[in-house]
């Protein structure tokens, strides 16, 4: 085997596949975190893919129905179609393709993601990452909030050798910063690859990486294949990672400082303690999280 490839670049831990599931009355989601290979890549804990799915034309919007949130981020980036936002804290939007939502739960309220009404009544293909992205301790009860990121705010570069793009959604990467405010420092690319395209990542040691395949085939530091719906797990023992794609791939970058402290979770909910969790549980039942009006 050649070592000095494995020495230069990160090791690879895991290519892991993801597990299929419905959620809400209109979601068809693979999932590769959490799951019994992995629980999370802090401060990244989940990724939901939805779709590609074929939506067809109809009067009722579907989706995930209002749901609650205390303690964490969620993070939705559109590839196709168009959904409707909205919470209890007054904020919502549409999003599209390009286009990013940043929520934070914060303190904790209510969450609506639908299928948008025109895009309902034409039908279309839908297609969106969704990540769930932890918090620090000090940062659990912060007011809510929410980022609506238009894909034109988001900054594009291209690749070293020309064959693809790199959107830069959040943290700084090569001098471009992105458009997304974090609690703890990560960075987050939607990189898009033509076939032949090569990238050399370069990314804090110190962080955890994850390399989610949107799309695609790629070959990683050169031998390492990893396809469409599967998450690589990277080490710490380098800055630099090699992407190869093999036919045209979209790759979502996810990195990130780690958040070491405990962690609570219980469904929508993600604090550092069991009796933190208690009392989200006992506020959401007593409506402290909100109520939509037309409910």
């Amino acid at each position: 085997m050649d070592t000095t490839t494995e020495t230069a670049f990160r090791r690879i831990f895991q290519v892991i596949d993801g597990n299929k599931k419905a959620v809400g009355d209109g979601f068809q989601v693979t999932s590769p975190m959490p799951g019994p290979r992995i629980r999370q890549l802090s401060p990244f804990l989940l990724i939901d893919h939805i779709g590609p799915m074929a939506v067809a034309p109809s009067d009722k919007p579907l989706g995930s129905p209002p749901h609650p949130h205390r303690g964490f981020e969620t993070v939705t980036v559109m590839y196709q179609g168009v959904l409707a936002h909205r919470d209890t804290a007054g904020h919502a939007g549409n999003i599209g393709p390009g286009d990013v939502q940043w929520m934070t739960a914060g303190a904790g309220l209510m969450h609506e993601e639908l299928y948008e009404k025109e895009f309902t009544r034409q039908g279309g293909t839908l297609e969106v990452v969704q990540l769930w992205v932890n918090v620090p301790k000090k940062d659990k009860m912060a007011p809510p909030n929410y980022q609506d990121i238009p894909s034109a705010a988001i900054k594009t570069l291209p690749t070293s050798d020309g064959k693809g793009t790199i959107r830069v959604i959040a943290g700084t990467y090569e001098g471009v910063s992105g458009p997304a405010t974090t609690f703890s420092p990560m960075t987050m690319l939607d990189v898009h690859l033509t076939k032949g395209a090569e990238l050399t990542l370069n990314l804090p040691a110190d962080y955890n990486v994850g390399l989610y395949i949107v799309k695609g085939d790629v070959l990683l530091h050169g031998e390492r294949p990893a396809a469409t719906k599967q998450l690589v797990v990277l080490g710490w023992n380098s800055q630099e990672a090699q992407i190869t794609a093999t036919e045209d791939s979209i790759v979502l970058v996810l990195a990130g400082e780690p958040i070491e402290e405990p962690l609570a979770t219980y469904g929508p909910f993600v604090m550092n303690t069991n009796k933190e969790l208690m009392q989200a549980i006992a506020d959401f039942e007593s409506g402290a999280m909100g109520k939509f009006e037309d409910e």
